[in-house]
């Protein structure tokens, strides 16, 4: 056995065809219990003439140490259960193709001299790198289960994999795999002829390329960081929806100036307009702000694509059937429109105004990802973004209006919740001032922020940006959103993989 202290060097290449007979060695030694169990030269050669960065060796010292094989396949042939020979086509790899979509691993192994110094790792690690690079969707192969033999009479394989997942059973190539990312999907039954350790059993392990992108036909561009810019809207009087808007325009323009991707308006940010109404009880004055919303939408979204931003509108009164509800819209700078509703209204605006609550919740897509929208009060309902993340949600975007510091503070500290436990990022924006002359809506308090998740990539306090208090701005904000995926991972904590779904699920009815 080599120590680390007589290392001198350590190299990671592509296997060349006059390695073959130190390689052959090599497999010899790592599968002293299949002797016969080496590639041949024939087969080597195959594989690097069709596939030469699938094959690499590692040297200490300039001696083999190790060797990783692998081919691309097209998964959905294979997906279902499969052995060794026809997924390389009778040891053919006539099924290795570059229009495939999944790298499949076919042979690993390190030479016992070299064994416990982490070199399968840098393998792995470099199969990983290469499955990013050529932007597959994960890495798939059969791993043996070596130590099975000595526990095949009283348990079957998947209780194999289960005792050794809770470390109670040694599987030194299992163990290995699992940390290394690698999550079993399911046992495959007669996978390799020959190996009777197995009792020719293996586990088919998978590993997800979280930076997978599908291909698009359509020149579309995903960002990846987005830029955010949040609106802390002033109340002030305004003489028509004209003047209203003028200034909406305003800040468009500002944020769209520094290139951002979202806008968010707050809650009810055209209550001004309800100053005319004040005559009228509040559920009536309301009522007549409803009759702005479709014209005040159509202008947003007439802005969205003359200043190429995508913009989040807060929210506005709409009337339908008769009854009222608290909506707003997400428009898209390609001119598209999407609806969302506020689903809990508070007993307040049950009360004063006769507001009711919606029923749609879903994510949006957008060309910089998935996002969400709850409109205040309902971002204190942990249920509505854990169905949005479940949906891909990456942004949830929270428009509120709050008049005391009480109020604001349920929304801020329950939004920063929503980003640590739905590995997120969470924007809110709201409306600072008084409207001494609109009942019901006379002051206002509000700090806007973007928070995000609480891990080694993120701000320690989760704060990504934040506004000062009641004080009329804008807050810009880039969000990583490749940060997510690698937190969904790798993170210290990952509450979205690590619910017990065994003991509770989440679902969404259809009203």
């Amino acid at each position: 056995m080599i120590t680390p202290q007589e290392i001198e060097n350590i190299e990671l290449r592509y296997i060349e065809l006059e390695d073959y007979a130190e390689l052959k060695s090599t497999m010899i030694a790592a599968y002293s219990t299949m002797p016969d169990a080496y590639w041949r030269e024939h087969q080597i050669r195959t594989l690097v003439e069709k596939f030469p960065e699938g094959q690499v060796i590692i040297t200490v010292n300039g001696k083999i140490a190790g060797c990783a094989l692998s081919i691309i396949v097209d998964y959905q042939k294979f997906e279902g259960s499969h052995n060794y020979a026809k997924i390389t086509g009778d040891y053919t790899f006539e099924t290795h193709t570059y229009d495939g979509d999944v790298l499949y691993g076919i042979d690993i192994f390190i030479k016992p001299d070299y064994r416990g110094l982490r070199l399968g790792r840098r393998l792995y690690d470099y199969r990983k790198e290469l499955c990013e690079r050529l932007n597959l969707k994960g890495i798939v192969f059969g791993g043996r289960i070596p130590n099975y033999h000595k526990f095949s009479k009283e348990l079957s394989p998947k209780q194999y994999i289960e005792k050794v997942k809770r470390k109670e059973i040694h599987d030194p190539v299992l163990n290995f795999q699992i940390s290394n990312d690698f999550h079993p999907a399911r046992v495959l039954k007669g996978y390799l002829e020959g190996d009777e350790a197995s009792n020719e059993f293996a586990v088919l392990l998978e590993w997800d390329n979280i930076y997978y992108e599908k291909p698009n036909v359509k020149a579309t561009s995903n960002k990846k960081v987005v830029r955010l810019g949040l609106i802390q809207w002033q109340m002030r009087p305004y003489d028509n929806e004209e003047e209203l808007m003028q200034q909406v325009e305003y800040f468009v323009d500002a944020v769209s100036g520094y290139r951002s991707d979202f806008a968010l308006f707050p809650e009810f940010f055209n209550a001004p307009l309800m100053a005319d109404h004040n005559h009228l009880s509040e559920a009536a004055a309301i009522r007549e702000l409803a009759t702005h919303t479709s014209a005040i939408v159509a202008k947003f979204s007439e802005l969205a694509i003359s200043y190429n931003i995508n913009i989040i509108s807060g929210s506005m009164p709409e009337v339908i059937n008769n009854k009222l509800y608290n909506v707003g819209y997400l428009c898209r700078r390609d001119g598209s429109t999407e609806r969302y509703e506020k689903l809990h209204v508070t007993p307040d605006e049950a009360k004063v105004w006769g507001l009711q609550g919606g029923y749609t919740l879903k994510a949006f897509d957008t060309d910089c990802g998935k996002i969400g929208v709850l409109i205040c009060y309902d971002t204190e309902f942990p249920e509505l973004s854990r169905i949005l993340a479940d949906e891909g949600m990456d942004i949830l975007f929270v428009p509120f209006l709050t008049d005391t510091q009480n109020g604001y503070s349920r929304v801020r500290n329950c939004a920063q919740a929503r980003a640590i436990e739905n590995e997120c990022y969470v924007a809110i924006a709201g409306s600072v001032g008084n409207l001494p002359k609109v009942h019901n809506m006379d002051i206002q308090f509000a700090q806007s922020m973007v928070f995000t998740p609480c891990d080694f990539s993120f701000p320690a306090n989760g704060v990504k940006a934040e506004a000062t208090p009641n004080t009329e701005m804008i807050l810009i904000a880039d969000v990583d959103i490749d940060l997510l995926r690698e937190l969904n991972q790798f993170g210290s904590v990952r509450n979205l993989k690590d619910r017990r779904k065994d003991l509770f699920i989440l679902e969404k009815k259809n009203k």
